[in-house]
Parts: C-alpha cells; sequence; structure tokens
C-alpha cells in the first residue's frame, strides 16, 4: 500500500494542472482496500476514487483523501466453443487489455482500441467508440460499498447502463469503489464497421481483421485527438446530444448538413464537436486554453491554463451551443473542485 501526503496530481490528470491531494493512497489488493475503507480516519475525510484522471477536471487542490487502485489481473475464468470469460483488475489500463484480446483472438472490444483511463474508470463511464460501449461486453462488476464495507457482484443488468452513464457515476446511489470487471470476448469475432468511417479507414488494408480494426481504430484516433502526454487534455469534453426526432428535423430544415446518428426511443445523437465547431470555436484559444483545431469536442491545455479557466472556456461554448440551436450540451469531463 502507498500513502502519501500533500502529493502532485500532476500525473494524475491528463490535462496535467499542477494541483495536489492531502493524501494519496494506492492499494494492490482488495483487503487492502477494505482497510482502507474501514478506517477511522478515513471515514471522517472527503475522498475521491480516480483512475488515470483522463476525465477529470481539477479546479482546485483536493483536501481530501484520492484512493487509486493498483490491482492489475487479466484471468481467463470460463472459455467455450465460442467465447471466453476475462476478469479483469480495475487498475489494469484498459488499452493494455484491447491489446490482450486482439492478441489473442479474441473479438469485442477492438473498437474500443486506444481510449485512455483504466479498467474499473471505463466501467464506471460505460466508455464507446465506433459503435461499441463497454456495457456490450460486460458481464459483471465487483465493487466495495465505501458505506457498509461489503463487497458485491453486480451483473451488468443491474449497472443501469446508459449512453455514458451507469449506476456507480449516480450521486443518489450508494457508492462502490470497483475492484474487478468481467467481460464476454466472442472467438471468432463479429466485427462492428458501420460507425463513422471506420470501414473506409479499412480499405487501406488486405483484409477485415482484429489486427487491422484495431490498427485503422487506432490511426482514426491519432488524427483527430492530441496525445494527452504531449498535449494536456481529456479526450472528449463534452457528451455527444441525443434530443427527441422531432426537434432534429426542425432543425435539419434550417441545417441541412447536420449530421446525427438514429437513437433508441426515436431520439438522435448529433456530434457535438459539429455543434461547437459551426459556433466558430474550433482551432481558436483563449488564454492558456484551447480547442483543438483537428477536433472542436476537445480542449487542450496549451500551457499554463488553470481548472477554472478551462471551465470557462466550456461554458462558454455551451452557452454558444445553446443560443444557436437550442440545445443543451452536458461535459462529459467531471469537474473536482
Amino acid at each position: 500500500m502507498k500513502i502519501e501526503e500533500n502529493y502532485s496530481l500532476e500525473k494524475h490528470n491528463t490535462f496535467h494542472l499542477p494541483v495536489k491531494a492531502r493524501w494519496f493512497m494506492e492499494y494492490e489488493t482488495e483487503e487492502e482496500l477494505e482497510k482502507i475503507l474501514r478506517d477511522e480516519y478515513f471515514q471522517e475525510c472527503d475522498s475521491m476514487h480516480i483512475g488515470e484522471g483522463s476525465n477529470l477536471l481539477f479546479l482546485n487542490d483536493y483536501s481530501g483523501i484520492i484512493l487509486h487502485s493498483a490491482i492489475k489481473e487479466m484471468t481467463v475464468v470460463e472459455e467455450t466453443a465460442g467465447a471466453v470469460l476475462l476478469r479483469i483488475g480495475a487498475g489494469e489500463r484498459w488499452d493494455d487489455v484491447v491489446a490482450y484480446a486482439v492478441s489473442n483472438g479474441l473479438g469485442g472490444i477492438e473498437n474500443l482500441s486506444d481510449i485512455p483511463g483504466e479498467t474499473g474508470a471505463a466501467a464506471v463511464q460505460n466508455i464507446g467508440a465506433y459503435g461499441v460501449e463497454i456495457k456490450d461486453v460486460i458481464v459483471s462488476v465487483e465493487g466495495y460499498n465505501q458505506l457498509s464495507f461489503e463487497k458485491k457482484v453486480f451483473p451488468v443488468s443491474a449497472c443501469g447502463y446508459a449512453y455514458r452513464y451507469s449506476i456507480f457515476k449516480d450521486p443518489y446511489q450508494e457508492p462502490h469503489i470497483i475492484t474487478h470487471v468481467t467481460i464476454r470476448l466472442s472467438r471468432p469475432a463479429v466485427f462492428k464497421l458501420e460507425y463513422g468511417n471506420l470501414r473506409q479507414e479499412l480499405e487501406a488494408y488486405a483484409e477485415v481483421s482484429l489486427q487491422n480494426i484495431r490498427q485503422a481504430v487506432k490511426k482514426v484516433r491519432w488524427q483527430k485527438l492530441p496525445d494527452p502526454a504531449e498535449l494536456g487534455n481529456a479526450g472528449s469534453f463534452f457528451m455527444n446530444p441525443v434530443i427527441p426526432a422531432a426537434t432534429f428535423e426542425q432543425l435539419k430544415q434550417q441545417y441541412p448538413d447536420m449530421p446525427f446518428y438514429p437513437h433508441a426511443e426515436g431520439r438522435v445523437k448529433v456530434p457535438a464537436g459539429w455543434l461547437i465547431e459551426q459556433c466558430g470555436f474550433k482551432g481558436k484559444s483563449h488564454g492558456g486554453v484551447g480547442v483543438y483545431e483537428k477536433q472542436a469536442l476537445v480542449l487542450v491545455n496549451l500551457g499554463g491554463a488553470t481548472g477554472h479557466e478551462i471551465a470557462l472556456v466550456a461554458e462558454s461554448i455551451r452557452t454558444a451551443v445553446q443560443e444557436r440551436f437550442g440545445i443543451e450540451m452536458m461535459p462529459e469531463v467531471k469537474y473536482v473542485g
């Protein structure tokens, strides 16, 4: 177990904001986590559990305890002719899991290649890309109740998954810390290639395979998204808004080129990046904060930006989109502070 005071979180948030935590605790086993949760001092303090911080915007130093999982494990727990069940520690980097699956001929998550973050956070956020969400492969999620200290196994049906949502994000639910995620992978793989320009990108490859899909997805992401190691960012800052079909049809009359994707229950998903670009933000900078020149959905730290400055730019974008299109955009990034 690692415990440090006045700990720099600069390497634990992909905006690279120079904030600190009063305490930082990292555990390697479920037993260590349970010991932390039962500690009286811990119970008296504010606390927050983080992964790689790829979805966080710190507005200030954190005055409580930051928890981080170092549970690393990838174990095949069941194997049949058509599927493999893989149990993964919450501290495993998600892209390492994808690389493992692809290298072993296991399909289902290749479209989720190169998404930053750790597996536990991926299950909390219900990450998604190119027509696939992690909920599509999750069998169960294991976690500890922070109030009762009891371990619980959630079947996927109990996780309340929706677009970028799970019950683990719900402030009205009892808080849980995820320790393991079990996913079902397929063999042979069933490919999903219809979302975005993935199929078009694959035309450059000799065949459609797990390895080539992974490479194509990574290439498309590299073309659109900056490397957080080089330019601080949290990927997509906003969720793509989902609006009623009737509202979309009205907007379509005024904006015939508005892109869209069909959604459940007669609703339509509109790309947030397109909305932001139409409002003139793409490629513009505001002090140390920039709107990425290749993808307007991404806010970047050009150097020396604060969390408050990034939040102000985000709010100006939300206001502009609301005024022009009547669409409310919600941050995908979690504000802390």
